[in-house]
Parts: C-alpha cells; structure tokens; sequence
C-alpha cells in the first residue's frame, strides 16, 4: 500500500526526507498544485503532494483538488493523508495540539467538488456517514500516542472558503454547529477520494484559536511559528503510521 500525503512544503524539508523522483502533472482535470513527489522517510516510500502548489501560492478556494487526488491516484496512491494546518475552535485544542477530526461540515461554495456531473449514465452519490478512514485514524491515534503528542482523539472539521479568516460571529456559529477546529482545506478533498476510492484522513495542527478566541488579534507569524514547530512532530508521526503499515 502506498500512503499519499498532502500537505505543506515543508514536510519535504525535513531531516531524514528524502526527494526520490518527481510524478506527471498532467490530468483530464488541469494541473494539480504541483507534481507528485516520490518521498523515501524510514526506509519506507511515499508520495507527497504540496496543497498549495511549491511555493506555497494557490490559496486554498482556487486548489485544483480534483486533479490533485487523481493525479496521486495515477501516480500508486492507496491512501491520503492529509496534513492540515487549523484553528482552534473547541477551548480544549490549544496551539500547538492536534486533532483527528471524525466528521465535518462544509461551508465552501463554488469549489468543483465531484468528478461525477458531466456525461453520466446515472446520477451518482457517495457516503460521508464517515467522511474519514476508520483505520487510518486508529494508525494515527496510536502514532500520536507513542510520540507522547498533545492531541484529540476525535472533533469536528469546519471547513471554511477563504482565503480571509473567519469572523468572531462566523466562529461562533460554528461552534453553535458543533465544530470543534476550522480550516478552509478539508472539502471538497474528503468526497473526492471518497469517489476515488481512496481511504481518506486527516491529521489538523492547532496553529493559531479562531477569531474572537482570544485577546488579540490573529498574527500569521505566530501561526507560522507554531506551524515550524509542529512539523517536527508531524515528521515523527508519519514515520510511525509508515512502520505500522
């Protein structure tokens, strides 16, 4: 099984990382964000694809994520995990900690969200009861677990347009909702390698809480810096998911 990560650059720029080959970006969808990378990490290989493209420069409500699962597909994905960098909603998940979320909600409009609307022989639906791989989210539990790393066994994704942040009263809507982090990544990525068939999960760092949470305002260089911070436990918990298998 080959494992798919999809996430920021600075995953490949990690001691230990090494770059093996790079992939085809070409697909019946356009261009994905970037082309497949071909990762060695533990003596085990896997693919990389950077979200927002290398450099970091597609925001996120103009990602190609239709041509970014395919292309991971045809490059020998068996499975995605997607890194993804959050805000924290639930007065639980601080900076820094992490979350495996177990469900979502999607308040994103105008993103192309399905491969099945064009030429059909009949209209399709796929089931989100578990938008997220049962046993990946098990392999990362219990990697989060060895490494001793601060983190949620469970929450609820918000995924939001962008490329603005939320509102104080947008936050608390979505708190209203049940959601426990927010990002503005998550959808339409789940469905879409739910269409593939491509089990499917995430793993969210806790960078900055959410608008209204706290009692400044929100600094992207202190976002970033606990983004830095938190790759080197991301690095650590890909190596033990890849040793689990």
């Amino acid at each position: 099984m080959t494992l798919a990560i999809i996430g920021g650059t600075g995953l490949t720029r990690l001691e230990g990382v090494e770059r093996l080959a790079q992939g085809s970006a070409d697909t019946p969808w356009g261009q994905p964000s970037a082309a497949p990378l071909r990762m060695r990490l533990q003596e085990r290989e896997l693919l990389f694809l950077a979200r927002h493209g290398d450099p970091h420069r597609i925001p996120p409500h103009r990602v190609n994520y239709r041509a970014n699962l395919w292309a991971l597909r045809e490059a020998g994905a068996t499975r995605v995990l997607a890194v993804n960098a959050v805000g924290g909603i639930n007065p639980a998940l601080a900076e820094g900690h992490f979350c495996v979320p177990h469900d979502l909600i999607d308040y994103t409009w105008g993103r192309a969200s399905t491969y099945f609307e064009d030429d059909l022989q009949q209209v399709v639906h796929v089931d989100l009861t578990q938008p997220y791989d049962a046993l990946m989210r098990e392999h990362l539990l219990e990697a989060l677990k060895q490494q001793g790393v601060n983190h949620a066994p469970a929450g609820v994704y918000g995924a939001t347009q962008g490329p603005r942040l939320e509102t104080p009263a947008e936050i608390r809507r979505m708190a209203a909702d049940g959601c426990d982090i927010v990002g503005m990544t998550g959808m339409p990525e789940a469905v879409l390698a739910r269409e593939l068939g491509l089990p499917y999960a995430c793993l969210a760092l806790v960078v900055n809480p959410a608008a209204g949470l706290s009692a400044g305002s929100l600094s992207m260089e202190a976002m970033e810096s606990v983004m830095a911070a938190g790759m080197q436990q991301v690095h650590a918990v890909l190596a033990e998911v890849l040793e689990a298998g």
